[in-house]
């Protein structure tokens, strides 16, 4: 009989997370680690791999293994989708949550809308979504023949819905053209995908609400307030989430958009 403790268990299959390091990636990695998944984590040249990777396998005494990419480099992203392949591994799940975020350090991103440039929106692109592509392209041989193929894009709930200006009266944070835009497409490539890849490979996104990062007071109390639940979202509330995407408790789950934002797209 079936159970839902084994339909939940990742034990045997290998999962690639995109900005493995960041605040997100680090929960997504420990979700999947304590499920019992092997990991490959994949993040800027220059992230702290070595204390993250001790910490986990400490924690849940899993393969784990990191790997140095510049997303933004179409080679570099060639050069790992060659080695990926290359090793004739396992690979069942693919987290696609690597993106240049608002708080992003770049010239002509967090700026008004007339001070956005045309070069950072490219450069969004190319992180935020091409390279999702690239690598779902590239390693759909490995996911095709993996038990429980699937893959997870994080998006957000600026690629479904438009910022209300009022949450950032007063503050200095912006609201980014280029970052909504190409969550946005992340969303419709996830649909695409999904009917593309089937039956053999599931894809689903997860479209975070904020996160509570140190934003000024008077912006968390406006979204607060606009919030059904009534608070900012932390790292931890999307666990369940994602371990329910990237095991069979989703067999059936393909082409869905699953909104962690406490409700703000009910309104």
């Amino acid at each position: 009989m079936t159970t839902v403790d084994r339909l939940m268990r990742l034990t045997g299959r290998c999962a690639l997370i995109t900005g493995a390091t960041g605040w997100l990636g680090r929960t997504i990695a420990d979700t999947l680690a304590e499920l019992g998944a092997e990991l490959i984590l994949v993040d800027r040249p220059g992230s702290q791999f070595e204390p993250f990777v001790r910490e986990l396998s400490e924690r849940w005494a899993v393969s784990i293994q990191s790997e140095s990419c510049d997303l933004e480099c179409p080679s570099q992203r060639s050069d790992l989708l060659k080695k990926l392949r290359g090793d004739r591994m396992s690979l069942s799940v693919i987290i696609n949550n690597a993106a240049f975020v608002s708080t992003s350090e770049l010239s002509g991103w967090a700026v008004p809308f007339e001070s956005q440039t045309v070069e950072t929106w490219r450069r969004a692109l190319e992180v935020n979504l091409t390279a999702p592509f690239h690598l779902c392209q590239g390693l759909m041989p490995l996911l095709k023949q993996a038990e429980g193929a699937t893959i997870i894009n994080i998006g957000s709930i600026y690629g479904m819905f438009g910022p209300d200006w009022q949450l950032y009266e007063g503050t200095s944070m912006a609201n980014v053209a280029a970052y909504a835009a190409s969550k946005g497409g992340l969303v419709q490539l996830t649909r695409w995908l999904s009917t593309t890849l089937a039956p053999s490979v599931r894809v689903n996104a997860i479209s975070p609400g904020g996160i509570l990062r140190g934003q000024p007071e008077v912006f968390v109390k406006r979204y607060e307030a606009r919030t059904p639940l009534a608070r900012m979202a932390r790292e931890d509330d999307f666990r369940g989430a994602v371990a329910y995407l990237a095991t069979d408790l989703s067999a059936y789950v393909t082409g869905q958009i699953l909104a962690v934002d406490g409700g703000w797209g009910v309104w």
